[in-house]
């Protein structure tokens, strides 16, 4: 179906047009018109289908007659808001709202942490009438008094299941709870717990359901490639992988922040541009990383799940999975970041001895037998260390030490100045103690290189 044969405005139909798009995913088929009838919506499709757009473009529409160029703020209060998960999609769905709505004289505004919240303030004292939020920092501006809902006639959840994951479901009870009863409220998500679709029975009225797939489905057009290797060999096979196959750009997910420092690390030793984003990177970080990523600057971008929900990159090829999740669902979300609008895409998955009960699990979920297949080339396992502290510890002084694996692990925003450290403590202030052991780990990842 045509955009144009859904209703919609001269003006976002310019909008869709001059971003190339002429036809309309299913999801936005089914669940623009119900939304521009004023209905409560509740919809479930599979990552990459278009979901963002099929909220942006209907609520657009029926704000456009409180469309204001008034400089006043009392011209233009909060009329929609849109909660998301996590900083990356609060910045993604902002900017697919200014994109559909650039002919359209309305304001719209993000506010998530991790950045300095005074532009945030400052922004919404100017007045704007859609506001993208994670809950925590918008929490934050209520306390503050910085923004007000009584003009509120949207709400939008956007992928309410990982708000729940999250913990987040305190703060959205204490929001809603502030916000007019007379409003229209969407719901979108690529999954739904029972739990969730409970409560969407308090929040939604009489809602139309829309579902264009079978839950935790996967797309058809992502190839499913696993390759069986010994656990201690991983970062060998996926060098192995990205120079084998000229891999140019890849987004590889791995379980903990440490492990994607350690891999990021590792990779740039290996003459190969990689970054690692996760949550103990500042906001400025992981948005850098990412839009290096995009531009071809980085060819690695490793991960852990907060990547896992609302990233949109363009015809990104390849997702790896270097670890297995736990949770089956997000390996549906990970691989969700390949394969979109349509595009083909590979999903990856390194299984060692530990990760076959995962792989099992994300077969029984989504109904699918994955094929294993064997290295393009042969990866050697290395060989076990002695268990013994004399031979362990031997041949590194012999080899020398690496400072990014024999410092202990401080996040980017815990550091403190070096000259807080260098003054003296009083005494009997526990510093003339013993001092405890540190624990090895890692510091951030230094800047990536280019491409040998």
């Amino acid at each position: 179906m045509q955009f144009s044969q859904l209703g919609l405005t001269a003006e976002l139909l310019r909008s869709i047009e001059e971003q190339g798009y002429t036809e309309a995913t299913p999801v936005q088929q089914k669940a623009i018109p119900p939304i521009l009838l004023g209905r409560d919506v509740m919809a479930a499709a599979q990552t990459g289908t278009g979901k963002t757009a099929s909220f942006t473009l209907p609520m657009l529409q029926r704000l456009k007659g409180h469309a204001s160029t008034s400089m006043s703020p009392a011209r233009h209060p909060v009329r929609a808001l849109i909660l998301a998960p996590t900083r990356e999609l609060a910045a993604q769905v902002e900017a697919s709202v200014k994109t559909y709505g650039k002919h359209i004289p309305l304001r719209v505004a993000s506010v998530y942490g991790g950045v300095p919240i005074d532009p945030q303030i400052a922004a919404l004292r100017a007045g704007v009438e859609i506001l993208v939020a994670t809950p925590g920092r918008l929490l934050d501006h209520i306390q503050s008094k910085t923004v007000m809902f009584h003009a509120v006639e949207f709400l939008v959840l956007d992928e309410a299941d990982r708000m729940l994951d999250m913990g987040f479901l305190p703060d959205i009870k204490r929001i809603i709870a502030l916000l007019p009863p007379q409003r229209q409220t969407l719901l979108f998500s690529a999954t739904y717990s029972d739990e969730i679709r409970a409560l969407a029975g308090q929040w939604l009225r009489d809602p139309v359901q829309v579902e264009v797939a079978q839950r935790n489905a996967v797309t058809d057009t992502v190839t499913h490639t696993v390759y069986k290797v010994d656990s201690r060999a991983k970062r060998d096979a996926l060098v192995s992988l990205l120079r084998d196959r000229d891999m140019k750009q890849v987004l590889v997910f791995c379980n903990t922040k440490i492990g994607a420092n350690r891999l990021a690390y590792r990779l740039q030793k290996d003459d190969l541009s990689a970054a690692a984003i996760h949550s103990d990177r500042t906001q400025g970080e992981r948005m850098q990383a990412l839009a290096e990523f995009k531009e071809g600057k980085v060819r690695i971008l490793v991960a852990t799940d907060i990547a896992a929900r609302g990233l949109d990159i363009e015809q990104l090829p390849f997702v790896v999975n270097f670890d297995m999740p736990s949770n089956p669902e997000d390996y549906v979300h990970r691989i969700g970041r390949t394969g979109r609008a349509g595009l083909l895409g590979e999903a990856i998955s390194l299984v060692g001895s530990e990760d076959v009960e995962y792989l099992a699990a994300v077969e029984k979920l989504i109904k699918k037998k994955l094929q294993t297949s064997a290295l393009p080339g042969p990866v050697k396992a290395p060989p076990k260390r002695e268990a013994t502290a004399r031979q362990s510890e031997s041949p590194r002084k012999k080899q020398g030490t690496d400072p990014f694996f024999d410092q202990p692990y401080v996040s980017s925003h815990q550091a403190e100045p070096k000259a807080a450290a260098s003054r003296p403590s009083p005494p009997g202030s526990g510093a003339d103690r013993k001092k405890d052991k540190q624990i090895a780990a890692l510091f951030l990842p230094p800047a990536a290189k280019p491409d040998a």
